[in-house]
């Protein structure tokens, strides 16, 4: 495992960390506690020491699973979290500073720690960017010894953007991939500048760049894979980052012709390691054998110059005005 410093945070990270949106269980089929330590113990085995969950996964269960397996390691594991997403309905109206250090005090009883290295809003309206005076609370809490930092976790390169403006704020976690490229134009350099962590999430797209789906993969109806393609639960980017399913099948194949009989999720992984913007990968993973697949991408060399191309040029020509500007 490699290690890489997560901006102001000061946090040296694993590069490949973990999230824990499906740990325990898959997408919509309930929560497995032995499971769910199963997989954060070889996680951290493999070397990641860095883990991100929310207080909205499994109601409480994936921040306690995490809180009981890191507190029992005497290294230091790195817990970040999330907060907001309880709120509904979901509206700028609704974010208000003292519901939100409620939900800060929630996931510390929910972790058994004293004190969360990361919280992150999530995923808030837009609007609340705007707003001094939520950004302002994380500052009281920081000083109360209840978080170390403040992260935001976004759908658009617009939030991210304003996010940063405040100094309190030290990551960014956000949607990047090969089918989600907008990230690495301008926000990237403006994280840079202002040494702002970047946490990237949905890095497989949903899994469809692991290249197992096909036009017969089938997906329960609890899972977001299945509902929420067009948005029917939240931001339909979260879901195969916005891209259409079958224009997905379509540009993994020709991926697939790039590296035939090849483990594409590791190779995918790669692709963003290659950025140096880029402190840490947060790829979720339901069973043990995709957590292994995923370590893989670190061991890996980087792409060369003429895979890279190539592979972007299956996102100029078949993903890129499916996504572009609207994240």
């Amino acid at each position: 495992m490699n290690y890489r410093r997560l901006g102001k945070t000061n946090f040296n990270v694993s590069e490949i960390s973990l999230g824990t949106w499906q740990v325990g269980g898959k997408w919509g089929s309930g929560f497995n506690q032995k499971n769910a330590e199963t997989i954060l113990e070889q996680a951290i085995e493999s070397g990641v020491n860095f883990i991100d969950t929310a207080d909205v996964y499994e109601s409480g269960l994936s921040e306690a699973a995490v809180g009981k397996v890191v507190r029992r390691h005497k290294k230091k594991i790195f817990v970040a979290t999330k907060c907001g997403r309880q709120i509904n309905p979901h509206i700028n109206t609704n974010y208000q500073p003292k519901v939100l250090r409620k939900f800060v005090e929630d996931s510390l009883r929910n972790t058994g720690l004293e004190c969360l290295d990361l919280i992150q809003l999530h995923c808030p309206p837009t609007e609340v960017y705007y707003r001094p005076e939520i950004f302002e609370l994380f500052s009281r809490l920081k000083e109360e010894g209840k978080i170390k930092n403040l992260g935001i976790s976004v759908e658009k390169i617009e939030e991210a953007l304003k996010g940063i403006e405040y100094d309190n704020v030290t990551t960014v976690q956000i949607i990047f991939n090969l089918f989600r490229q907008r990230p690495s134009e301008l926000f990237f350099h403006e994280a840079m500048k202002k040494d702002i962590g970047i946490i990237v999430r949905v890095p497989l797209a949903s899994g469809l760049l692991t290249g197992k789906f096909d036009e017969k993969s089938t997906f329960e109806k609890e899972d977001h894979r299945f509902f929420n393609r067009e948005g029917a639960g939240f931001d339909k980017g979260e879901t195969f980052s916005g891209v259409p399913y079958d224009i997905g099948l379509e540009a993994v194949d020709k991926l697939k012709r790039i590296f035939p009989d090849q483990n594409l999720a590791p190779i995918a992984l790669r692709w963003i390691l290659d950025y140096p913007q880029v402190g840490c990968i947060i790829p979720g993973v339901s069973r043990v054998d995709q957590l292994s697949s995923n370590m893989l991408a670190s061991a890996k060399p980087s792409l060369s110059l003429e895979e890279r191309k190539t592979m972007n040029q299956i996102y100029d020509e078949n993903i890129k005005r499916h996504v572009h500007q609207l994240w």
